[in-house]
């Protein structure tokens, strides 16, 4: 058997090798494809099957290759071409048009509007909180889809502190009967733990939350020891291989995103993101964002990084306005064309994606460890201590990789083979690969809302689209999840900022209202002294009224401050109650540290109230939000 190679340079296939029989026949019902961009000036390599020849003056063969070289643009358009004939064969290339000659041919979405499903929810959405308004504030008439605000909860990341945490602030919401008059929910590492779960159920706002909150504080609560035992190597093994044979490039995010499964669950979760339409279909629940960024190898977080958003109808590129539908995230395209799908993943590796950022924590210990043993009794602790509570970040999270040796014993023989690397940085196919700017991009004003990396202004650097997008926690680069909300077509008109960090929550705000600025997107000015961030109460109301589309923002900080002395708004603790109040949630010895993996039982009913009455005893700040925001609306009514 004789290989025939061929090559066109950056097109979706790359390099093709055909394996001739001793017939020299390959079937024209299949011939070989490549897409290829025409601008690009393609050519095809080819190198044809060794010719041994010979010579009878010296007794001895030579080989020589032939490699025609085409021009493909040179080949007219639907003729068969001849380019190599050969003794067993001929060799034909003929070139055709790619039907793409506009968006509606293309398997993506390029636009910064909101696709259509998302506004189809809207419509619905305004009057669920249409009618949570008007009960709520005793209204005299009906709102009108122009007066109606658009609310958002936007939040911080932090494990199993602001999963629990933004439990409890759902159920204050709840008791309100304010959380039906939120529009959209968005969150980045932890609390997407918390949506995911919630949204599995398709009328979860609409009941009570207790269930939810009892099997949450279950899975936070059980024994995590399990979590290497040789049953649930094997099944890792067996989950990775299989995503692997499906196409995948799997890393040690895959692996994580598993152990998340473990975690938050008693056996395998088969819920997909796009799933999570089911509880969007009346308008019955806000609209889910999960939020990541990704990243490029050779370049820190601070240089490159680009805001990607989550939602169960699409996964879009901020800056670009390119989105693919949710259940084609993972599949190969190539200018703007699905020409391999792949199935659609689990949530859990996703949930692995987007706290990423606790994975650091994994990879340290399996590099710290001496054998799978010390592994498992390092990671397995109820508590992590190895790590600083505060940890410093790595900025190149992609170059983060575990020690090249590999300790021996049944952790790493079970895990052989399944990873195809361990990149601290979840690893999916690119789909804007192919994809290429316009000449004018750069006067476009939503791409230049998000014009924040070094390659913005280089076109050729940054359209030098990598196989792979590099996708990664955005606690990497700020701790919120506001960003994707900051889109001027979803027209926000009040956050309420839940903020469950472990370190400065200050800190992470006064970093979003700078890039903000710097971006020149619309927010209020964060105005705290020194001393007040230092005695940080439980909420704050900051508002810009003379900056037009600036959005109202209610902070709400998780601190422990009335709660130690009142159990509930308006009641005092006796004295049998004031060790409930006590609630250590800075110091190193605090349950609730940013790695922690198990609570008790005592301390997840601590936080959890906590955070559900910080909402509560802060209603009225709330309220006057979602006043000033209808009144603005009244004012600018269609």
């Amino acid at each position: 058997e004789k290989e025939l190679s061929l090559t066109v340079k950056g097109s979706f296939e790359g390099t093709r090798d055909i394996t001739l029989g001793p017939n020299g026949v390959v079937s024209p019902s299949c011939p070989t494809k490549f897409h290829y961009i025409k601008y690009a000036e393609p050519t095809l390599d080819v190198m044809l099957p060794k010719k041994r020849h010979y010579h009878p003056w010296s007794c001895k063969y030579s080989t020589e290759t032939g490699s025609p070289v085409v021009m493909l643009n040179s080949l007219p358009i639907g003729t068969r071409t001849t380019i190599a004939e050969e003794k067993r064969f001929d060799l034909n290339v003929r070139a055709l048009r790619c039907n793409c000659s506009c968006h509606q041919d293309l398997d993506m979405r390029f636009g910064f509007d909101l696709c259509s499903e998302e506004v189809t929810f809207l419509q619905k959405r305004k009057r669920y909180v249409a009618s949570a308004l008007k009960n709520v504030f005793h209204l005299q008439q009906d709102l009108t889809d122009c007066e109606v605000p658009v609310v958002a909860i936007i939040t911080t990341g932090g494990g199993l502190k602001s999963m629990t945490g933004l439990y409890g602030s759902l159920m204050g919401l709840k008791k309100l009967n304010l959380l039906d008059c939120v529009t959209y929910i968005s969150g980045l590492s932890g609390t997407t733990w918390t949506m995911a779960n919630l949204y599995r159920d398709a009328y979860w706002s609409q009941k009570d939350l207790d269930s939810h909150i009892g099997e949450a504080q279950k899975q936070a609560t059980k024994c995590k020891m399990g979590c290497f035992s040789m049953d649930r190597m094997k099944y890792y093994n067996k989950q990775l291989c299989q995503r692997k044979e499906e196409g995948y490039r799997t890393s040690f995010i895959d692996l994580w995103g598993l152990m998340i499964e473990y975690l938050l669950n008693d056996g395998k979760d088969p819920h997909k993101l796009s799933d999570q339409k089911e509880a969007l279909c009346d308008g019955q629940n806000p609209l889910p964002i999960y939020v990541s960024v990704s990243v490029r190898n050779n370049y820190s977080t601070n240089d490159f990084k680009e805001w990607v958003e989550f939602t169960p109808y699409e996964v879009g590129l901020l800056k670009y306005g390119a989105f693919i539908r949710t259940e084609h995230f993972g599949s190969e395209f190539f200018m703007g064309r699905l020409l391999k799908k792949l199935p659609e993943s689990r949530i859990c590796y996703l949930q692995g994606m987007w706290s990423s950022i606790f994975s650091v924590n994994l990879l340290q210990i399996w590099g710290l460890s001496h054998s799978s043993e010390d592994f498992w009794k390092r990671w397995t602790q109820d508590r992590i201590e190895e790590v600083d509570e505060d940890p410093v970040l790595p900025t190149r999270p992609h170059e983060l990789r575990t020690r090249m040796y590999t300790p021996p014993g049944p952790l790493s023989s079970a895990l052989r083979g399944a990873l195809t690397d361990r990149f601290s940085v979840a690893q999916h196919h690119n789909f804007l690969k192919g994809y290429q700017l316009h000449n004018n991009y750069l006067e476009n004003e939503h791409f230049c809302k998000w014009k924040d990396t070094v390659l913005d202004s280089r076109p050729n650097q940054l359209m030098e689209n990598p196989d792979h997008l590099g996708m990664i926690d955005a606690g990497f680069f700020i701790n919120t999840s506001s960003a994707p909300l900051l889109r001027p077509q979803r027209e926000v008109d009040v956050f309420i900022y839940l903020s469950y960090t472990t370190g400065s929550h200050t800190s992470t705000l006064d970093k979003a209202y700078k890039y903000y600025s710097e971006q020149k997107i619309p927010f209020p000015k964060i105005s705290l002294t020194e001393e007040e961030k230092k005695n940080l109460k439980e909420c704050y109301l900051f508002q810009d009224p003379d900056l037009p589309g600036c959005p109202i923002v209610i902070f709400l900080p998780l601190v422990n401050d009335t709660f130690q002395e009142y159990k509930a708004p308006g009641v005092k603790r006796c004295c049998s109650e004031m060790e409930e109040g006590q609630l250590d949630l800075t110091s190193h010895c605090s349950p609730y540290c940013m790695f922690a993996v198990r609570y008790t039982d005592e301390d997840y009913c601590r936080l959890l109230n906590l955070s559900e009455y910080n909402i509560l005893n802060n209603s009225q700040m709330i309220m006057q939000a979602l006043q000033i925001a209808m009144q603005r609306r009244s004012q600018n009514t269609c």
